[in-house]
Parts: C-alpha cells; structure tokens; sequence
C-alpha cells in the first residue's frame, strides 16, 4: 500500500497546517501501541466515547511518526509534525479508504449476516486461493474502523477481494458498502446478535441489505423476508426448497463425514464435508454455491470442500512449558494478520525474550522479494529476539536476519525440538494451516485437563473504555487486579492494562504484586491489604502499602527509618462508613503528628471505600461519606501541605456518582470483568470470562435407577445422561446442581442431574444431539455468572474468583 498524501486532501477535506510537504503513505495506523508505527505512518486520532488518539500523538512523534489526520491540533506538538485538521477522523478514515479502493478494478465478494461471515470469508478464501491472488479481511476486521484497514490491505497484484461487513446500527451499512464496493453478496444467517441496535427483525434485514446495492448477485439461503429486500438477482441454495438454484440432500452422515448431494443446473454431484453440526452445514453451502456462480469445476469443488477444516479466528495466549506464553495464530500466515500478530505479540509478553515461529507467507498478492522484504521489517520493528522460520520460501528470504534458525519443514522442525530450548520467552506460532503447527502448540503447550476458561481481552478493553468514558480526561483509573484478577487470571490482565495505560494495579496481598513484578509488571502497584511481615519484601519489589492503622503506619516508619529510605509512596486509608479498614475521623490528627516533618514516606494517595454505591437507595449514605472523606482529606492536606491524590470512587461508584465524586482517580474492579451492580450497567458491558468443557461420556439410564451421589435424583423414565469433567473442586458450586442449575451443549440448555462432584457433574441430554468430545459451556452469554450467583444465593464475585486455578485459562482477541 503506497500513495501520496496530497491525493486524499481534497477528497477528506482536510485543511493541512502549516507548511506541508508531500508523502508516500506506507502504512495506515489508528494505534498508538503498536510497533508498526514509523516514519512511513499516517496515524488517525479517532475520537470515540471511550477514545480518543489525540492524546498519544507526541509520543507517536518520538518514534518518528510524522504525519497526522486530527479534529484539533494538539498542544505542544505544533511545528514538530504534520497535521491533517478534518471535522471527524473517523469519517476520514472511510474516505481514505473509498479512495483507495478506488484505485483498483476487480471483483469483490462483500459478506454479511448475524453469524458465519469470518468462517465463509476463510473458507472462500482457501477454495479460491488456487485460482485468484485475494486481499480479504484479517480476522474479523468488519467493523466501520475494521473494514477500512482491510482494505488498505489491497496491491496491484490482487484480482479478488473478500470483506465482511458488521453492523450494529442503522444507517452503518451503507458507509462500508462505499468503502467495500461488492459486485457480489453474500448473506450468511439472519439471528439475533446487535438486535438492540433495531425496532425489529426485519428492520435489520433491511439495513444489512444495504451491502448489497449495487452488486450484480447475491448469495444466500433461500429466504423470501430477505429475497424481497435484495434488488439483485438473488442465486439461492437450500435444503428443504427445491426452487433454490443450489439443492442440497444431506445423506449419511459418519465419523464426522457428511455426505452431501448437491444439484444445480439439473446436474447432481457428491461432496464429502468434514463436519456434521448444522451451521458448518450451512456455511458449506453457502461456499458451495459461491464457486457454483463463479464457473468452479464441480469436481474441483468436490475435492477441495473435502479439505475444509475448523476456522480459528481468535489470537490466544496460552501458559506454555517452561514458564513460556504462547500466542496461539497456527492457522494462518499473510502479511496483514501477521502484522495483527506481532502487535498481540507485545501486548501479552511476559518476558523480554519474544520468540517468532512463522512459516512461508501465503496470499501477499506481492512480489515475493518485496512480500518477504516487509515481512523482515515488521519482524524488526518488533525486535523479535529469535526467528524460526519453517518453509523453503521464508528460510531463503529472512536467512540474512541475525537469530535465524531455519528448517524446510515442519517435520524436520519437530524432529530437532528440544523442549529445555524454550524457556521464559514469550512465543508467537504464526503458520499457514498447511504447516500443521498445531503439532507444535500441542508440545508448547502446558498440559492441563479439558476445562478451560477463556478470557475475551477485546471485552476486557471494551469495559475499561466503557467505565473511563465516564470520567474527565486527568481522571486517573487504578484497576483492581486482586484475588488472580478475580478469578481470570492476573499478569495477563496487568499486561493488558499496562498495554492501555492505566495508572495504577491494585492488590489485595504482597505476594499478588510480587509476582507481578516478575513477570515485567512496571505499573506503580498498590497493595490493599499489606501485613507488616511483608514490608521488606515490599520495598525489595516496589510495591506501595496501603496504611490503614496507627500501629501499620508506625510500623513501615521504624523499617523505613532501618533502611534509610526517603518519601517512599503510601496510601492513607480512610474509613468513612465502611467499617472495615481504614483511620477514623478521630484519629486524624494523630495521624497528622505521624506524617508531619517526616521525610520517610511521601503520601501518595487518600482514599476511602463507599460501602453502597451500588444501591441508589443509599444516597443520603453516600453524600455522607463522600462529605466525611472531603472533609478528613482536605485537613491532611492543608496540616501536611501536600497534594496526594484523592479517590473514593469503586466501579459501582464509577457508574453511579461519576458526576459528583470522581476526584482526582478511581478504582475500577469487577467491572472490568464484565459484572455490573445493575440492569443498565450490564447493558453496557461485554461478557469476559466463558468456562467450558466436553462431554467425558453418554449413557443411557433406566427407569427406577439414580443419577449421582446420595441418589438425589430419580429417573422416573428413560433418559440420555452427559458427563462433564468438572466439579466443586474446580470452583462450580453444589448449589447449582440437582436441577436448579443447567449448561450449554450444542446452544442447548442441558440440566444438572443430581448432587455435583467433586471433578465431575452430570447433565440430562435426553433431547440434544451430541457426542462425547462435544464443547460445553458452563458460563458465559448463557448462562451468565449473576444467574448463577442468583440461583446460588451469592454474588457474581464468588462465582468467578472460586474458579479453580487448576482450571487452564485461555487469553484470545478477535
């Protein structure tokens, strides 16, 4: 991607300041994080209600950036950059995208629908990549930011493109249909996600058909409610309709084999189709009919559907052997997600060594000298400490790399592994699905049972975002990582924070921070619940001590006087109604003599804890406390003559009285995990944390017998009954069992039979199709933790901090 700077500004409206010279664009940046940025950047200050890239531009400026599209030039960065001054950087963005995309004259397959647009995109991609050079969305880039990075994927040497298009909202569709430009659509499935985003159903159908205004054709199942929408010629595939253009006969169906009759044009052939589930089914046809409308052989269709495969379109990090993280990315390999990678690469680092395992590049549509040449910078900028690189290609491409180690195979690769070769690094396995590097996650990868939790990071920022756009810009947010981050996980999430620039981690005990600190945490670190035992070991790691009593405060003084430390950073816990920790009001001044003329410590902070912020009921208890803290605070400031920084506000508190008592920082804890104190704050937040498991087993039970321990549970008629490794013992409460309780198999509720044990529980599946090996989802969307903490009788806290730590966790981003 290279074009000149002065070609977009006219067609943006920007008004350039200053002296402007021109610029070839090699790279377009909306991140301020990433390694990426340079001196062939162009960066967009989007502006959001969580967001805004405005205030990363000077330090963009120190690593060369040069050139900027912004709504209002920044302070102190005139005469040090470019400026691009633009009403709305967003609506830029799209603009430089429309133009770019003007530049080139080929066919595009434009994909939407509620669900299967990332998994038809990647199979189309597969089935066609022998016959066209494709330029098609990374990931699940489908969004009015997503679409027009994917299209500045584009080059001269591309002759089809495939792009996704997502909406949530009215009137969203017709911005990505300009950008995407599609001359054929494809309809995936009509279900029920964004729904919130419109009056009705059809509504939605309406707006998603705006992708396909100007196409020649639209693919999709045969559907009259969204047939009568669509203006082009609509070429349909069914399985019930035989007036579809496509007719499908699904026949037997074994071993995970489906196979598939499939008549068009009153000819009839077979495929074989690696699964069996009813949406894979369905995102076959769709493929199918697809390469039916572009003149594909059948019998090239035929064979290449029988090497279709599961698409994971998720980064994940996972614990490795050795104290390793690995970044999971083993089913593709081009330049754009690559790219995607690297910046998830140093964003969930845990040790300085990063480490890349990359196999020959596939879909560049550039010459391959220049493909691997932009390859080799991206592996620079990103100060990748070791290279492995598998495939002829790459090996004789990034062979004058320093810290390469090449092998022409994955084989050969497997046959020299050496498991003592991989230690405290942190590891991307990034390869095309041809390569078979799940083989090498499988021998990275720490060894634990079935049940997993997985961790949505992508939510994880969307609900800090969410939380912050509530403050003022200088309102500082320390985010409470305590208790293994509530039961998610604890570097992963600081790493993440850190990642974002958040002002302060918070934890309940030393030994939390600690560990932090080993695992590269630089964030300043406050320690709620601090033991005087533990005040050396503080010190030793720079972790900061709440003082909440006479007896503590005097304490860290002695030791502080010992090692002739000065202004070490603490924070004065006030109680103001809580009752729990903290100094009272009378105390105050004794605490003033404590702290006057003393030079050991430096008071960082001021803070207190609102015992009901999540019960409006409780203003007038509140404004009481908010009034104590003011007042209590104000005196140490004006007897100390100091500016500490002030903070009452938890993530209730945040959500409920922002307006009135943010002061200078709050504390955002459970959140951030997705979990609110309310209807409307829930509304506004993204599930975090999904637990799941398999099924070890299926049975039949008889009539008279009994389901589990102490017989709780009598089987009145035959009935088909599940087993699912995972138990008390792993943090799923017996109080959710003996029918109160249910999971999830195959989007079907499955109830929970009897007394749970300790590793196991048992579900009723009676009326759902599965198999032993089949995913189960124990929370997450459905059920979520408040319905089980309900049930239960307890907090949504409980449910996810008593999840074993045994219990393997799993970081991915979309």
């Amino acid at each position: 991607m290279t074009f000149s700077i002065k070609n977009i500004i006219s067609y943006i409206h920007a008004k350039p300041f200053g002296s402007f010279d021109d610029f070839i664009i090699e790279n377009i940046s909306i991140d301020s994080r990433s390694l990426q940025n340079n001196t062939g950047t162009l960066f967009f200050a989007l502006k959001g209600q969580n967001h805004d890239g405005h205030h990363y531009i000077e330090q963009l400026i120190h690593k060369g950036v040069r050139y900027f599209v912004v709504e209002s030039l920044p302070e102190n960065c005139i005469g040090k950059a470019q400026f691009l001054i633009v009403e709305n950087t967003t609506i830029a963005l799209q603009e430089t995208a429309k133009y770019y995309r003007n530049l080139f004259d080929f066919p595009v397959i434009g994909i939407t629908g509620s669900n299967g647009k990332t998994i038809v995109k990647e199979w189309l991609n597969y089935l066609l990549s022998p016959d066209y050079s494709i330029v098609r969305s990374p990931k699940s880039y489908n969004s009015q930011v997503g679409v027009p990075l994917s299209v500045f994927g584009t080059n001269e040497n591309h002759n089809l493109g495939i792009f996704e298009a997502g909406i949530s909202l009215k009137g969203e569709m017709l911005h990505l249909e300009s950008i995407i430009k599609p001359s054929i659509g494809v309809f995936t499935h009509i279900g029920t996600a964004h729904e919130d985003g419109f009056t009705n159903p059809e509504e939605k159908i309406i707006e998603k058909t705006q992708l396909f205004i100007n196409c020649e054709v639209v693919i999709l199942q045969k559907n009259d409610s969204i047939e009568k929408h669509i203006q082009a010629t609509c070429f349909t595939w069914s399985f019930t309709d035989e007036k579809a253009t496509v007719f499908g006969t699904i026949g037997e169906q074994k071993n995970g084999i489906t196979n598939l009759l499939v008549t068009y044009n009153s000819h009839t052939f077979l495929i074989e189709i690696p699964f069996q589930d009813s949406i894979a089914l369905n995102n076959v046809m769709t493929c199918v009919t697809t390469l039916l409308y572009l003149k594909v052989d059948t019998a090239i269709i035929a064979n290449r559907v029988r090497n279709l495969y599961p698409v994971e379109i998720r980064l994940q990090a996972k614990k490795g052997i050795n104290n390793c993280v690995l970044i999971d990315d083993s089913y593709s390999s081009d330049y754009q997600s690559l790219k995607i990678a690297l910046d998830f690469l140093e964003q969930q680092k845990l040790h300085p060594k990063k480490t890349i395992i990359l196999s020959d590049i596939f879909q560049g549509g550039l010459p391959i000298e220049k493909l691997y040449e932009k390859v080799a910078l991206a592996i620079q900028n990103n100060k990748i400490d070791r290279i492995i690189a598998i495939g002829e290609t790459i090996s004789k491409y990034l062979s004058e790399l320093p810290n390469v180690i090449s092998f022409s195979s994955t084989n050969d690769f497997l046959k020299q592994f050496n498991t003592q070769s991989f230690q405290n690094e942190t590891i991307l396995i990034k390869g095309a699905r041809s390569f078979n590097f799940d083989e090498i996650v499988v021998l990275l990868e720490e060894k634990k049972h079935e049940t997993v939790l997985e961790i949505n990071l992508d939510a994880i920022t969307n609900n800090l975002n969410f939380y912050k756009s509530k403050l003022l810009p200088n309102t500082k947010v320390m985010v409470m990582v305590k208790a293994f981050g509530y039961g998610n996980g604890g570097f992963e999430i600081a790493k993440l924070l850190e990642h974002n620039t958040v002002d302060y981690l918070g934890v309940a005990f030393a030994d939390e921070g600690i560990e932090l600190r080993k695992a590269g945490i630089m964030l300043p670190i406050m320690v709620l619940n601090p033991e005087n035992s533990s005040f050396n070991a503080m010190i030793a790691y720079d972790l900061e001590p709440e003082i909440y009593s006479i007896t503590g405060l005097q304490a860290f003084l002695r030791l502080a006087q010992q090692k002739n430390i000065n202004s070490y950073p603490i924070h004065i816990k006030l109680d103001t109604g809580m009752h729990r920790l903290g100094f009272e009001e009378t105390e105050i001044d004794t605490l003033i003599l404590l702290l006057k003329n003393n030079n050991f410590v430096k008071v960082k902070s001021v803070f207190s804890h609102l015992a009901a912020s999540d019960n409006t009921d409780f203003n007038d208890f509140t404004q009481k406390q908010f009034d104590r803290f003011k007042r209590c605070s104000e005196k140490l400031i004006s007897e100390l003559a100091i500016k500490p920084i002030r903070h009452i506000l938890n993530t209730s508190g945040i959500f409920n009285y922002a307006n009135e008592m943010q002061l200078e920082m709050v504390r955002l804890g459970i959140g951030l995990y997705g979990v609110g104190n309310s209807k409307t704050e829930n509304e506004n937040l993204q599930n975090v944390s999904t637990l799941k498991s398999v099924i070890s087993q299926i049975r039949v039970v008889n009539e008279g017998e009994s389901i589990g321990y102490s017989r709780k549970f009598m089987v009145n008629e035959e009935i088909k009954v599940a087993t699912i490794p995972i138990g008390y013992a792993d943090g799923i409460r017996r109080a959710w069992g003996n029918e109160k309780g249910y999971v999830m198999i195959n989007n079907q509720k499955a109830t929970i039979l009897g007394n749970i044990c300790m590793d196991m529980l048992m579900v009723n599946v009676s009326s759902i199709n599965c198999l032993s090996g089949d995913e189960v989802i124990i929370f997450g969307q459905k059920p979520t933790v408040n319905e089980i903490a309900t049930t239960t009788h307890t907090i949504a806290y409980e449910i996810l901090t008593g999840i074993s730590q045994r219990v393997k966790r799993v970081f991915y981003k979309n």
